[in-house]
């Protein structure tokens, strides 16, 4: 069980893109990477396609490792738990016991 989901907002803690934020687009729980938008980007070169008419330079998000991002909770990095609400299992942020969801 990951605990970070797609949607979550996480902050970089290690890596060439230290420190910079953005929301999880995708989560690959086999591999234990994130997809955040806006970090890791790379360049790839496409083909004239269907889809893309002119082709050119594109540049997109890359994965990061899972362990390279921290979620953020109002404005601030904090490790996740989990917990038993009744019997929901639910996460909360570590720095100040609230439920996240």
């Amino acid at each position: 069980m990951l605990k970070i989901k797609k949607g979550d907002t996480v902050k970089v803690i290690a890596g060439k893109d230290k420190d910079k934020e953005g929301k999880v687009l995708s989560v690959d729980t086999k591999n234990s990477k994130v997809l955040v938008e806006g970090v890791n980007m790379m360049t790839k070169h496409a083909k004239p396609s269907a889809a893309n008419q002119n082709g050119g330079i594109i540049q997109k998000e890359a994965p990061i490792a899972i362990s390279n991002v921290m979620y953020l909770h109002k404005g601030k990095a904090t490790r996740v738990g989990f917990k038993m609400d009744g019997d929901k299992k639910v996460r909360f942020a570590k720095t100040t016991g609230e439920v996240i969801d």
